[in-house]
Formats: C-alpha cells, sequence, structure tokens
C-alpha cells in the first residue's frame, strides 16, 4: 500500500460523516493544486466552491462542485473531488449533478479528481464531448506529484521529493547536443530505452533556450504529453509556463475492431488542453514573458493547431522543437497525396523554428529501394537534410554496459504439435471454448519459459513474476479464414491451458515415480488480463497496476494486448515480452523489448519469449521453411539486431561459436519432461568438440572444414532453428564489411604516420623511425621501402586491439619482441599527436572488441583469422597481396603433408618428427597452420610438447599482421593443448593451470635474405635478431610449408618489383637453369622455385622437404633444369598432383576443374614430398599420382582427408612410377624420333633439308 494510499484510508475511517470524508480530501486537493508545478503556475487561486462563489455573489449552496481554480488570466476551472475506495467504480450518477452545476458559461474546463480507477461505461462515455471539456486526475497522477506523501500531513509544512539530476550519459548527451545544435539547425538524439530522453531533453532545452525562449515539445500521443508535461514541470530549473495542445483527431478517432493504438480522449489527459489556434495564440501572448520558458506540448496529430496558431493569430518562431519517438516522424508521402501531420515538423515554411532536435531510442531507416521509388518523397532518418546529423548515440549494448539497463535474453521455445494434440486432447475437443493447437500450444511454451524450465541459468532461477504478451487480434471472432492469435481468448485461457498441462506433466512423473519431487517451477501459476487501447485511462491504468502490484507466491502475471503496451508504457518490474504473432514494424519490437531492459530491484536480466510451433508429422528443417509461421522469430531476431550490435554479432558469431546461451536459447517442448540445465562453464566433456572445432587451442587430429555445418548438443528442432536462424538472420557480409571496416581505418593511420615523416621539422620521429626502418631492413631486406615499414605500423596499431580481444588472456601483445618494438616506435610517434585519431577511433575499436570477443570455438577464430588476414590484406594492401601471393592453405592439405613427412620420418630414417633434435621449419608461415596442425596432430605426444615447443619448431614470416597470428596461433593452441585435461581427470574443476608462454621459434624475416647476409643491426629488434642468428646455426632437417608464388610484377607500374638475392639467384643458375636448354629462365626465379632451391640447400645431405606448390614445374618446358636437379638431389619424390589449372580452356579445362585453394590462385596445385637419404640405394625415385578428372573443391579435399598422407596413396596402390626422358620430361614426354623429322622450312641454315625452299607473306591486299 503506497503513503498516499495510507493517508486516503485514513481520511475514509476517521470521518464521521461522508462530508466529512469528503472535506479532508478536498484539502488535500487544493494543497496539490497550489503546489503541483503545473497548476501552481495556471492557478493564481484555488478556493473551495462556497468562498469561490461569495467571491462572485453567488449561491454558497453545494450544487456538486468542490473546488473552483481561477487561472492566471481569470478563466475559472471547475473541480469536483471523489475520495472512493480503490475497489469503487464510479457510476454515471456520482458526476450527473457536478455536469449540471458546471455546465455554465462561467466555468471553461472542469476536472474530476478521483482515488479510484473504477469506472463504468456510462460514467466513461459521459466524459467525452462536453463542453466545456472535462480532464480526470486519478490516484496515479496524484502518487506522481511532487509532494513527496511519505512525509505529508495535512497541517505540516509540506515537504518536496529531490529533483533529478543529470547523470554522467547524460550530461555527456547534452553537451554534444549543445555543441551540434550550435552549428546546424537540426540533429538526431539517439537514446536507449530507459535512460532518460526525457529528462535530459528537458535540460537540453533549459540551456539551448531558458528564460524568455520558447519550447515546443511533440509527442505520439495524450499519455506521453501527460508524462512529459509532468516530468518537464517537476524536474525544471527554469520556471515555466506550460501549454497543452491536442487536435480533434486525437480525441475522436473512429477505429476498426483491431486497431489496438491507445484511443486518446481529453478527458484521459489530467491537464487542461485546447485544440484552438486562437485559443493557444491568445494564452500564450497573455503569458509569455521573460522569467519564464514558454513550453508547448503537443501532440504530432495537432501539428496543425501549431502551423494555424503561427500563420493566423501571431504565434512567434518557435526557438526550439523537441520530437519525441522521432521514428514516428518518417514515411513516404507520393505525389499528389497532402503530407501526414507525423511528416510536416520537418518543414520549416510550415512550422517556423530555429533549431530541431529528433529524439528516439529506434531510428528508422529506409533501405536503398525503398529510396529508389519514383513519384515519392521519402523521410528517412539517415536523411540529414530532413533530420540532420547523429549528436549523441547511446544504444542498447552501451546502456547495458553502462549498467543503466539490464540486459535481456531471447527464448525461442518450439513446441511440437503432436505433443500438445496427445497431451491436451480433452481441453482442445471440448465445446466450452474456443481455444485451438496453436493457441494451446504457444500458451505451454510461454509457461516453460516463464518458469525457466529447461534455461541455462546462472543466479537467476526464479521464475518470472510479470509479462507482456503481445497478440495479433483483440477479438475471439474475427475476420478471415486464416487463424489469429486473439488477445481476448490468450488472457482467458492462459491459467487455464497451463493448470491442465501441469496437472498431466505432474501425473505423468508420479507415475513414473511415484516419489517424485515435483520442481517449484513446474507449480508456476499464471494469471492473465487483457488491455487494449479501447480502454479509458482509468482502466489501461488499473490493469497496469495490476501487474506492477505485488504477485501472490509462485505467481506469474501476464498483461495481454497486441500494440498499446508498445510504447510509453513503464513498468520497470518486468520480467518478459512475449511475442506470440509477428508485430507491424522492427521500432515496434524494439521499443517492446526496451520494457524488460528497466532497472529493478533484484532484476538480473529480461526476457524476450517467442513460442513457435512445429507441426506435427513435418521435419523441423522443412517446417522453418514457411516463412509466415515462423516470420515472429526473424523478424524480432532481426529488430534486435538492426538496433543492438552486441544482438548483431552474437547472431554473426553463431556459425563460428555455436549456440550462445548467454543471450539467446532454443528450447523444445516435446513429450519428454526437460531438466534445467547449469550454465556450461567449456570444462565438460563437450568442451571444444563442436565439429572442426581444433583450429586454436585445442588438440583434435580432425581437419576443419570451411563453413561447416552446425552441430550443437541439442535436439532436432533446435539444432533446425539454429541452422535457420543463422541462414535467415546472420548478415553474410558481416566479417567482410568488418575487414573493409579496419582495412580504412589502417589508410587513416598510414596518412597519418606519412604526414608526421614528411614534416621536417619532427627530427627526433624522424631519426626514431629511420633507426628502426634501418634494422628492420636488416632483418627482412634492403628492398623493404618506407611506405611497406609504414604500413606495418599501421598494421601493428590497427590489430593489436583485435588480438587483446580475440586471445583475451594470452597478453600477446606483451611478450612478442616485434609487436613491443612495433609498439615503442609507434609510442614515438604517437607524441606527435598520432593518437589523435585513435580518440577518434576509440568507438570503432569498442566495436571490434564486441564483435571479435566471445568467440570461442577454435574453429570460430581460426576463420575469423582467416577472413580478417584474406580481407585485410585485399582491402588495405592490395599491392602487398600480389607480390607475395598471399593466399589461405587448407587445413586437409597440411595434414596430408605432416602425416606424409611422419611416415617418410618412420620409413626412411627409423624416427619421428616428436624425436630430440629433429627440426621442423616452415619458412613461409603465413598465418601458422603447419606448425599449428602439427601441434594438434597428435604426431607429438603431449609429454614431448613442451621440448619440441620450446626448442625444435621453428618458423619465419615477412608479413608482419601474418606473423602476429601465427605467433598468436602457436601460443593459444600450445596453451590449450597442455590445459587440456592435465590431471587425467575430465570431469574435474581442479585442472593445474599451465602458464603462458610465448612461441619464441619465430622470426619476423626475409626467410631468402637471412642467409644472404649476417645480421649487422640490433639495437632496436635485439631478440628478433637473436632467433635469426639462433635458427641460422641449427642443423635443419625437416622443411614444410606452402611458398608464395608471386614470379614478379605484371608492370613497371605496379611498384611491385620482386627483390633479388644474389646468392640464392646464383645457385638457381648454377643449377636449374644450367641444367635447362629452355631460352626464356625467367620463370625459375619464381618465389616457389626459390624455395626449392633454398630448401634442398638447407637440409643438406639428409632430409625431408614438403611443399604445396604451384604445378607448372611438372610439365613447363622453362622448368626442364628444375625437374632433372630434384631428381638428381632427391633420393626419392612423391608427387600428388591436385590440377585445377585455370589457365586452360575447353575440354582441358572441364578437367581441371576447381582449383584446392578456391580462388586464391589459377595455378596448378602439386603437393612434393622429397627425400634426401644418403641411406638409399636408390636415386631419384618418381613416384606420382594424379588425383583425376572433372573434381569439384570439395570433392579434392575429401579425398586428401581421406589418404591422409602417402601412405593413404600408397595402400590404394595409387602411385605410378616416372623415369624422366633424357629431356626431363616428367609428364607428356616427347617423342625422341620427332628431332630427326624433316622441318617445314629453315631461313638460316640453307644446308638443311626442307619440305619448302621459299618463304611469302601470302596473299596481301594492297591499297
Amino acid at each position: 500500500m503506497s503513503y498516499l494510499t495510507k493517508i486516503l484510508t485514513r481520511f475514509r475511517e476517521k470521518a464521521i460523516t461522508e462530508r466529512d470524508k469528503g472535506t479532508d480530501f478536498e484539502r488535500l486537493s487544493v494543497i496539490y493544486f497550489k503546489n503541483e508545478p503545473f497548476y501552481k503556475d495556471q492557478y493564481e487561486k484555488v478556493l473551495t466552491y462556497r468562498d469561490w462563489a461569495e467571491q462572485q455573489g453567488l449561491s454558497k449552496k453545494d450544487t456538486g462542485i468542490d473546488l473552483v481554480a481561477t487561472t492566471f488570466t481569470g478563466e475559472h476551472h471547475a473541480i469536483q473531488c471523489k475520495n472512493y475506495a480503490p475497489e469503487y467504480k464510479i457510476a454515471k450518477s456520482d458526476i450527473d449533478s457536478f455536469f449540471t452545476a458546471s455546465g455554465k458559461t462561467i466555468f471553461s474546463h472542469r476536472i474530476i479528481v478521483t482515488t479510484t480507477n473504477q469506472w463504468t461505461q456510462n460514467a466513461s462515455d459521459s466524459l467525452e464531448n462536453q463542453n466545456p471539456p472535462v480532464s480526470t486526475i486519478n490516484l496515479q497522477d496524484l502518487e506522481n506529484s511532487l509532494i513527496d506523501w511519505s512525509q505529508f500531513e495535512i497541517e505540516e509544512p509540506l515537504v518536496f521529493k529531490a529533483k533529478k539530476t543529470l547523470r554522467e550519459h547524460q550530461q555527456n548527451a547534452l553537451n554534444a547536443t549543445i555543441k551540434g545544435l550550435a552549428e546546424a539547425d537540426r540533429g538526431k538524439l539517439i537514446m536507449a530505452c530507459g535512460t532518460g530522453k526525457t529528462f535530459t531533453s528537458l535540460k537540453i532545452a533549459e540551456t539551448m533556450a531558458g528564460k524568455g525562449k520558447t519550447v515546443l515539445f511533440l509527442v505520439p500521443s495524450l499519455s506521453l504529453l501527460s508524462q512529459t508535461l509532468t516530468e518537464w514541470t517537476q524536474e525544471s530549473e527554469t520556471p515555466l509556463h506550460s501549454f497543452a495542445v491536442c487536435s480533434d483527431s486525437d480525441v475522436g478517432k473512429t477505429r476498426n475492431l483491431d486497431d489496438d493504438s491507445i484511443q486518446a480522449t481529453v478527458s484521459d489527459l489530467q491537464y487542461p488542453a485546447t485544440t484552438n489556434p486562437k485559443s493557444l495564440a491568445g494564452a500564450f501572448a497573455a503569458r509569455h514573458d521573460s522569467e519564464h520558458m514558454s513550453v508547448i506540448y503537443a501532440t504530432y496529430h495537432s501539428i496543425a493547431v501549431i502551423h494555424d496558431a503561427q500563420k493566423l493569430y501571431g504565434l512567434p518562431e518557435i526557438d526550439l522543437i523537441i520530437c519525441d519517438e522521432a521514428h514516428r516522424t518518417t514515411g513516404a508521402t507520393f505525389d499528389g497525396d497532402e503530407e501526414s501531420a507525423f511528416v510536416r515538423v520537418h518543414d520549416n515554411s510550415y512550422i517556423a523554428a530555429s533549431k530541431r532536435l529528433y529524439m528516439t531510442a529506434t531510428p528508422r531507416i529506409y533501405g536503398e529501394k525503398a529510396k529508389e521509388t519514383s513519384g515519392v518523397e521519402l523521410f528517412s532518418m539517415d536523411n540529414q537534410q530532413h533530420y540532420g546529423k547523429e549528436l549523441y548515440v547511446i544504444n542498447f549494448s552501451e546502456a547495458v554496459s553502462r549498467g543503466l539497463l539490464v540486459d535481456y535474453k531471447v527464448v525461442v521455445l518450439a513446441i511440437e504439435e503432436g505433443h500438445i494434440n496427445r497431451r491436451m486432447q480433452e481441453m482442445l475437443k471440448s465445446d466450452d471454448n474456443e481455444l485451438k493447437v496453436d493457441d494451446a500450444a504457444k500458451i505451454i511454451g510461454c509457461w516453460k519459459a516463464l518458469s525457466k524450465q529447461g534455461l541455462t541459468i546462472e543466479g537467476d532461477n526464479q521464475p518470472m513474476q510479470r509479462a507482456v504478451a503481445f497478440c495479433q487480434v483483440i477479438e475471439k471472432e474475427y475476420k478471415g479464414k486464416n487463424h489469429k492469435v486473439s488477445s481476448k481468448l490468450i488472457s482467458e485461457m492462459f491459467g487455464a491451458v497451463v493448470d491442465e498441462y501441469q496437472r498431466l506433466e505432474i501425473e505423468e512423473l508420479r507415475a513414473d515415480d511415484p516419489d517424485a519431487v515435483i520442481e517449484t517451477a513446474l507449480t508456476l501459476s499464471c494469471e492473465a488480463e487483457h488491455v487494449d487501447g479501447s480502454m479509458n485511462a482509468s482502466e489501461k491504468e488499473a490493469k497496469l497496476d495490476w501487474l506492477k502490484a505485488e504477485t501472490p507466491e509462485n505467481t506469474c502475471r501476464i498483461l495481454s494486448n497486441v500494440r498499446c503496451l508498445s510504447e510509453g508504457v513503464d513498468v520497470p518490474s518486468l520480467d518478459a515480452v512475449l511475442f506470440l504473432t509477428p508485430r507491424s514494424s522492427q521500432v515496434d519490437v524494439v521499443q517492446s523489448v526496451g520494457r524488460v531492459m528497466r532497472l529493478s530491484p533484484g532484476k538480473k536480466q529480461g526476457y524476450v519469449i517467442l513460442p513457435v510451433v512445429i507441426p506435427a508429422g513435418v521435419e523441423p528443417s522443412k517446417a522453418l521453411d514457411d516463412n509466415k509461421t515462423y516470420k515472429v522469430v526473424w523478424q524480432v531476431l532481426n529488430a534486435l539486431r538492426s538496433h543492438d550490435d552486441r544482438f548483431d554479432a552474437m547472431i554473426n558469431k553463431l556459425e563460428f561459436n555455436g549456440k550462445d546461451s548467454r543471450k539467446m536459447e532454443v528450447i523444445s517442448v516435446a513429450d519428454k519432461v526437460q531438466k534445467r540445465s547449469k550454465a556450461a562453464t567449456g570444462k565438460g566433456k563437450s568442451a571444444g568438440k563442436a565439429k572442426g572445432g581444433s583450429a586454436i587451442g585445442s588438440g583434435s587430429s580432425e581437419p576443419v572444414q570451411e563453413q561447416a555445418a552446425l552441430q550443437f548438443d541439442v535436439g532436432e528442432i533446435e539444432r533446425a532453428l539454429y541452422a535457420t536462424v543463422v541462414k535467415k538472420c546472420g548478415n553474410r557480409h558481416h566479417w567482410e564489411d568488418w575487414a573493409n571496416d579496419i582495412a580504412k581505418i589502417a589508410n587513416t593511420h598510414i596518412d597519418r604516420i606519412e604526414a608526421i615523416l614528411e614534416n621536417k621539422e619532427n627530427t627526433s620521429e624522424i631519426a626514431a623511425f629511420e633507426a628502426f626502418a634501418n634494422e628492420l631492413r636488416d632483418d627482412l631486406n634492403s628492398s623493404v621501402s618506407d611506405g611497406e615499414i609504414i604500413e606495418m605500423l599501421a598494421q601493428h596499431l590497427i590489430t593489436k586491439p583485435v588480438f587483446d580481444a580475440l586471445f583475451e588472456g594470452y597478453n600477446f601483445t606483451q611478450h612478442n619482441p616485434m609487436s613491443l618494438a612495433m609498439q615503442a616506435i609507434t609510442e614515438q610517434l604517437e607524441e606527435h599527436n598520432i593518437n589523435k585519431e585513435a580518440d577518434t577511433l576509440r568507438s570503432f575499436y569498442e566495436s571490434v572488441k564486441m564483435r571479435a570477443q566471445g568467440i570461442e570455438s577454435a574453429e570460430g577464430k581460426q576463420r575469423i583469422i582467416v577472413e580478417l588476414y584474406d580481407k585485410f590484406f585485399k582491402n588495405a594492401f592490395p599491392r602487398m597481396t600480389d607480390r607475395l601471393g598471399i593466399v589461405y592453405t587448407p587445413i586437409e592439405v597440411v595434414d596430408f603433408i605432416l602425416h606424409s613427412v611422419e611416415d617418410i620420418m618412420r620409413s626412411e630414417f627409423n624416427s619421428s618428427l616428436a624425436e630430440p633434435n629433429v627440426h621442423i621449419l616452415d619458412g613461409f608461415t603465413g598465418t601458422g597452420t603447419f606448425p599449428v596442425r602439427l601441434l594438434q596432430s597428435g604426431i607429438i605426444p603431449k609429454d614431448k610438447l613442451p621440448h619440441k615447443y620450446r626448442n625444435e619448431i621453428h618458423a619465419n614470416e615477412i608479413v608482419l599482421l601474418a606473423y602476429y597470428i601465427a605467433a598468436i596461433n602457436m601460443e593459444a593452441t600450445y596453451h590449450g593443448i597442455m590445459n587440456d585435461n592435465v590431471t587425467g581427470q575430465e570431469e574435474t574443476d581442479q585442472i593445474f593451470e599451465v602458464p603462458y608462454e610465448p612461441f619464441t621459434g619465430i622470426c619476423l624475416t626475409d626467410t631468402f635474405q637471412m642467409y644472404e647476409s649476417e645480421d649487422m643491426v640490433d639495437a632496436l629488434l635485439e631478440e628478433n635478431s637473436s632467433r635469426r642468428k639462433r635458427q641460422k646455426e641449427l642443423d635443419i632437417r625437416v622443411i614444410i610449408g606452402n611458398p608464395p608464388y608471386s614470379a614478379g610484377q605484371t608492370s613497371e607500374n605496379d611498384a611491385n618489383q620482386n627483390v633479388k638475392y644474389t646468392s640464392l639467384d646464383a645457385r638457381i643458375g648454377d643449377t636449374y637453369a644450367k641444367s635447362s636448354s629452355a631460352t626464356l629462365q625467367k620463370n625459375l626465379y619464381d618465389s616457389y622455385i626459390r624455395a626449392m632451391r633454398w630448401a634442398s640447400d638447407r637440409i643438406g645431405e639428409q632430409g625431408v622437404v614438403a611443399y604445396v606448390t604451384n604445378g607448372s614445374f611438372l610439365d613447363s618446358n622453362s622448368m626442364d633444369g628444375v625437374r632433372k636437379c630434384l631428381a638428381k638431389e632427391y633420393s626419392s619424390l612423391y608427387v600428388f598432383h591436385l590440377r585445377g589449372n585455370a589457365r586452360t580452356s575447353g575440354e582441358r579445362r572441364r578437367k581441371e576443374r576447381d582449383n584446392v585453394f578456391g580462388q586464391g590462385t589459377r595455378t596448378p596445385i602439386t603437393i612434393s614430398i622429397l627425400v634426401k637419404n644418403t641411406n638409399s640405394t636408390k636415386q631419384g625415385q618418381i613416384y606420382f599420382h594424379d588425383i583425376g578428372d572433372y573434381l569439384s573443391r570439395a570433392d579434392k579435399l575429401e579425398m586428401i582427408q581421406e589418404f591422409s598422407s602417402i601412405e593413404g596413396i600408397t595402400k590404394i596402390q595409387g602411385w605410378s612410377t616416372i623415369v624422366p626422358d633424357e629431356f626431363g620430361d616428367w609428364l607428356n614426354q616427347r617423342d625422341p624420333n620427332f628431332d630427326s623429322y624433316r622441318v617445314l622450312g629453315e631461313k638460316k641454315d640453307k644446308t638443311q633439308k626442307a619440305i619448302f625452299d621459299n618463304f611469302s607473306l601470302g596473299v596481301v591486299d594492297f591499297p
């Protein structure tokens, strides 16, 4: 019971007569009118009728009028005060005498103050279309007074509630708006529901306008008008003159049966309002002064009143228009049609104003297709001409992170129709109700969610207590053949359906186990009521009071409606919103969800509940293709995506992570009772075991499949729903757009660094950069340009926050030597304001962190890295991509190579990659796929892994971003493997944590260049130089990888000349070139050919080289020297030709078909396992296997995976032995008789016999 209710009850209990009871309430009402800010400003005097009548020289006889208030402009308002018990229903007879007495011309307005919200229909109807008009002040209005009723005593001085002060985000919004509107005449203020838009806008108005100025505050409904007027008048520090305006269309709407928009009536508005432009202009002229700020509160429908008051009656220009719920001002106006009242606010010639501020939580933006429609003027909130720029934004995610709102979770209930049919057949076949199976199923789904059965919960296991349900139609009878969910039917049947289902479910449990303990959640009682827009304000208030009130133990109350509760309703303790049918707009959805995010004591989370019915006998995946039936799911999820960046990120992470029970859960309602589940810890048996979930931080040996099908530990219905959510709601371009964003920011950093270095006055910065550049050239190669070094610095700046988010907890950037060196140089540049850009990018970095953070599956992290690596370079540094041939190696290929090398180590050397002193080097590691998969492959036992990781696995990379990713991949993978089941007890929580350990085997270097000369400079990159020196001294026996394929620039304009390597190129000249009979030998200096030459020299007399490369060397005429030398230098050569040559045509092109690298390259691809074994009795044994004709990429990868290694090909006797001919041909060997054939003609050697002696141009036309 509230303090005011206690006061009123005391009045009623102590009263000896009805007159006494009324007198006390009249005295309280006088105090209210004299002190409530709006009325205090309106009324010069508030007298009892007797005192007023005496002053007027009228009869003092009680005629039903209790009080008379006189305005400062001399108007008289008749007031009746009714102190009834809350349950009393006011009848028309209770107010007849008041209407009669106050219907005289001396009174310009009438007010009824009442302590009950109950009105008979006749009494309610009699309030409308009265002259003079009638307003009602109900108990809730009195409760909301500025008077502190908890300290109220009728004879004591009044105590008022403390006024609010701006919170930090509101102060920021105020500052940003003032700054923005100082330069512009309009702008947008975007603030999530529940973050205080109304109060913030008041402070903006006081600052921008203030005393002597005029503000127009526009709202879509009278209820919002009343709320705003109350808050502004109570919270303003500036004295206000307030004017309420509505229109005939606000108060006289004709409605169809299912139009659930709030039916506005003048009587619902507690404040006197005018519909007359002349009256408004006159009242304004009479009261406006330099000591008050004049505020006109109006509905959008009444904008014509404002227009006419300005054009016809002299209302001055407005200083500031504030458009609340500004998304309502969007829309289309067709040629020849009159603009709607909602869009007319944009037109300064229609309403003259200096400034316009558009406020909303849910900006409405139209798509490009809508914008292209001819003959239409479109008002979309991204149009700056109409709405201005965004001045300040606080969205859902920021509001939640600041603690201004609670978070929400979406719960999708998939209910099998067959289950409901079987369980509820008696109720469904009854003639006593109009219940359909669809209705029953949705009710049961909602009850399951409200009781939190089957939900993953963490400290929030109490059943929900309050919910709002959104239905399709109001009445049980409706037009049309298709079933529609009726709000009245749902409210009528909700409790009965739940009771019956509970009874049957408990019976079933007890039948299985007579001693079964029935969970509290299973007995949750549900009470439901209906509300719609046709109800008067008192009725609606009564329904909301019922919802807000304390609920009985283990009871949930559901208030059902169609639309009227989606806007302007504040029930902070609301736990859930139930969408039983699709909404009319995304904005409606988001506004409704905003209702459950309000803060309330003890509230941990709000819930968005979506019950959907799976038809009997239909596979879930097929059923979900029915867009119409399941539109509610896709619509709600897409609406949340569009207004909540965290939810959008979660949806787009589904295909990487699997389900994320923190933000969304899918629960099926089937024949078996589901137990409540615990929050997942990630330490159970299935942690990290999703299909393909082994790319980072886990030890699975299964290869990752790109775009692998979702496989979660849930039932078929849940699985189908998650898969369909990804398909229908996921943004297929999300991560590509993300990479594009990062690429743009990288270019911003490049421009900024270049500007600093171009300024000759920045001597210290230039010196620091040059020292760093010299040492970097020493570690990489001398051809690295300043521009490329600047690109590297930009890569570091832009990717550090990405890595910190994606690999949170690994402290990578604090341990990696190149990251530390890069950070040192960028900090020196930052001293010269490079961080100026970083400040502007803070929100972007937060977005990056939000989008990357929380991707927990190994596959997901790997795929995002690949996406970033690929798209980032392709968009930000296209020339680097071209020059280095950046392309990602399919994991099936990597695994085949690794297992093949292990086969060779065992069969030819009686050893293993796991053995001590077997050093393994990937000279072109890219993102580290080869060494990472080596760790995950199981080839190296766990007990040998620490030594191998620290000492005998080596990797080189020339591209900074790839180097970073490779290092992180290795570190995260090693850490994950070593912390997986260290104690040998999978289910224990007592798992020993192996500390993070940097991977010291990786160098940022040019593999070819590091063997050309010694390190000359190592002051800044000391650790990297030390690693390079150590690696060069090692006896490397195994070289693996995917060398770059680039053969040089396409044209001089590319500025992409490939680097010259004097020693290495000389070795190619002495071997491959010298052994070749080809005239054109340019391609012998292709990167992958250089890699072959370098690797062969690096392993010395004994070892293994295993590459996946361009396969052109197999049959190219210019590569005959390469083939001859390979056969001469290696004892065994295993060549697995994967084909895919896109530079062919016709039937041969069809046979080559797909490349295993997809669109990454157009060259044929070959896996080569090259063995040097000094103990071998044979030399140059070439074993060849062709993968086959007409195979797709998926087919090829599947075959590679099935073979597993060269041993797999051996088992099917798939190797054919190649004996090279004298020309060095391996494939398509030439006919040796060809050279003995007579030539057709010979110009140079006339002694050689030829078929033709004469040469001619043939027949040629001359002019």
